[in-house]
């Protein structure tokens, strides 16, 4: 009771001072810390926009049964494929701030934007980052009838050959275009994208001959270089992968400055309060810190991460930057 009225004197004194509009503003204030306080309220929807199956998908399902527990609400896994992930990405950007709609998104986020001229939201303005899930390294592999058995012999080759080596992608504009893209921009050199639909029909070109090379997923390669199918030249991350230290970085084998890893994170509309992305930060992060978890992840060469909500913005920011620069460097033509 004491509380109130000292609320009450509190809001007088506002409306004396301030005027109307201020009070208005501080009611404003206090309806959100009260929805934040009763948070949830019902079942939270995650939107996910790739299709049941996949890695963002799998990640999505992992996290969220695991937070549903913590929060007392199940959160509900809505799988909207559809335009490069431009569909179910702008139904959440459109959906109610309140933190029963939330996004999980791949690195395709912020590449999208730099490759499509018309895109209905604003990825740096429309949301808000929960944090960043977890990481998913690159791996480059090359037929082995290709005469390279480094980074180093695979550019020399290149520079060589000009335009003559073709390398698979699972798409224009996808996280495996454009971590070729970057490699080409750093190494000075040419080579010919052979989109396919998906990363499966890419591997198969690859297996059977049709191209060269691909950064391939490490959970989709590593069957293939055990069976020496394929030929491993060097993970795509800054860091050795969790999954096959035993493999140098790109880095490592000779382009200073390659770093590339798709990722998967977290995000809800912008104007989402703080005390809820704060609430939902904290049982992300928990999550992906259990051992049962990790493994989870990992057997599907996915590597657990957690971020705080700032660390996982300057993520979407530097990534953002790097891929206008490639895009723009690469000539690859907004559709």
């Amino acid at each position: 009771m004491q509380n109130d009225r000292t609320t009450f004197s509190s809001i007088k004194r506002l409306a004396r001072c301030c005027g109307p509009a201020a009070l208005i503003g501080f009611a404003v204030l206090g309806m959100t810390g009260a929805a934040a306080q009763n948070y949830p309220a019902r079942p939270v929807r995650v939107i996910v926009p790739q299709s049941a199956g996949g890695s963002t998908d799998l990640v999505a399902r992992a996290v969220g049964q695991r937070m549903a527990d913590a929060i007392g609400q199940p959160m509900v896994v809505d799988n909207r494929p559809g335009a490069g992930s431009i569909n179910g990405t702008d139904i959440a950007a459109k959906a109610s701030p309140d933190g029963h709609t939330l996004l999980v998104v791949a690195a395709s986020f912020t590449i999208t934007p730099n490759i499509r001229k018309k895109v209905p939201y604003d990825v740096l303005r429309d949301f808000t980052p929960i944090s960043q899930l977890v990481t998913l390294p690159h791996i480059l592999v090359v037929h082995p009838s290709l005469p390279v058995k480094s980074v180093k012999e695979l550019i020399a080759l290149a520079k060589a050959k000009p335009g003559v080596l073709n390398y698979a992608s699972s798409g224009i504009g996808t996280s495996t275009h454009m971590a070729t893209e970057l490699f080409l921009h750093l190494t000075d050199t040419k080579m010919v994208n052979i989109p396919y639909k998906g990363g499966s029909p890419g591997m198969t070109a690859l297996l059977g001959g049709q191209v060269q090379l691909y950064f391939a997923a490490i959970s989709t390669a590593m069957p293939h270089v055990k069976s020496g199918r394929l030929r491993p030249l060097a993970v795509s991350t800054a860091k050795r992968s969790v999954a096959v230290p035993e493999y140098p970085t790109i880095q490592e084998a000779g382009v200073p400055g390659y770093e590339h890893a798709s990722w998967v994170g977290m995000l809800a509309p912008d104007g989402t309060p703080r005390a809820i992305i704060t609430q939902l930060n904290r049982e992300a992060v928990k999550v992906l810190q259990i051992a049962e978890v990790k493994k989870l992840l990992l057997r599907s060469g996915v590597e657990a991460l957690g971020s705080s909500p700032k660390e996982f913005d300057d993520v979407i920011k530097a990534e953002f930057a790097k891929w206008a620069r490639v895009v723009k460097a690469a000539g690859i033509e907004r559709r």
